[in-house]
């Protein structure tokens, strides 16, 4: 059931760029009975893994934008720890309650994006060469040459918004690609595609510094569940990258919304029930 469940988180993570790993702790949860606290442990641990092989595979095609991605992904490192701490001082039911509460408020937001912006959800089928876009909002935008141009408000805004994902990651146990990909669309002039490969490769570092503070702060967590979900996760992600291809769009979004308030509402029902 381990390597099923990383399945199926990998599965998600590979099709959506953003927003599947959170589905990993209620499975941890309610799916293998694992304590919450050790489930956000062992979440930290299997995302982190699992989108480092798609960071990898979008990094040898050339899909992340590394300096951004290292502003970011430094600030949500260094706060992570912070989250893990916050999530100590926490009873499980508290976790439990807030955690659905952070479900329903990204379903609503997957929910929307998929029925008013049909091709920013088509995640991983855009294709860069049709990747950037020229919004004079944003805050960081590209030269000519082509080089994202990190100046002083642009590396504010990364950092901002790093220590926001950092926390949250540390917290809950989730990558927070659901938070990355729209901040680095909001932010920079990258389209949704580069968001994507540049968001798995702050997942990878965020969550593996969460991972190391739940350690060393004493978390029992078992390591021979992690790997194996981390096993199912990468497959998953194999699988999800490829069948993002036919498959990927606004109805996948839309399902996975569903999926999410649904899972919210049997959360919150099984800790006040």
């Amino acid at each position: 059931m381990s390597v099923i469940f990383g399945i199926l988180v990998g599965l998600a993570l590979g099709l959506t760029g953003g927003g599947g790993s959170i589905f990993a702790v209620p499975l941890l949860v309610y799916g293998l009975g694992e304590p919450a606290q050790a489930a956000v442990a062992v979440s930290l641990g299997a995302v982190a893994f699992t989108a480092a092989f798609g960071a990898a595979e979008s990094y040898w095609r050339g899909l992340i934008e590394l300096r951004a991605g290292l502003i970011f992904a430094v600030a949500g490192v260094a706060t992570a720890p912070v989250g893990v701490y916050l999530g100590d001082l926490v009873d499980e039911a508290t976790i439990t309650a807030l955690f659905a509460g952070v479900m329903i408020l990204v379903a609503t937001r997957m929910f929307r994006s998929a029925r008013r912006a049909g091709d920013d959800s088509k995640v991983v089928r855009a294709r860069p060469a049709a990747d950037a876009h020229d919004d004079p909002g944003t805050v960081c935008h590209y030269s000519r040459d082509g080089q994202l141009r990190l100046n002083a408000p642009c590396s504010a805004a990364l950092v901002a918004v790093g220590v926001l994902v950092g926390v949250l990651s540390g917290f809950f146990g989730v990558g927070g690609g659901f938070l990355i990909v729209p901040a680095l669309i909001m932010i920079t002039e990258m389209g949704i595609h580069r968001a994507v490969a540049t968001s798995l490769l702050v997942i990878t570092l965020i969550g593996l510094s969460g991972l190391t503070s739940a350690v060393f702060s004493g978390r029992d967590i078992d390591w021979a569940l992690t790997g194996l979900f981390i096993l199912g996760g990468v497959m998953g992600m194999i699988g999800g990258r490829t069948l993002s291809r036919y498959i990927a769009g606004p109805s996948l979004q839309l399902a996975f919304s569903i999926a999410m308030l649904l899972t919210a509402g049997y959360m919150i029902l099984k800790t006040y029930s």
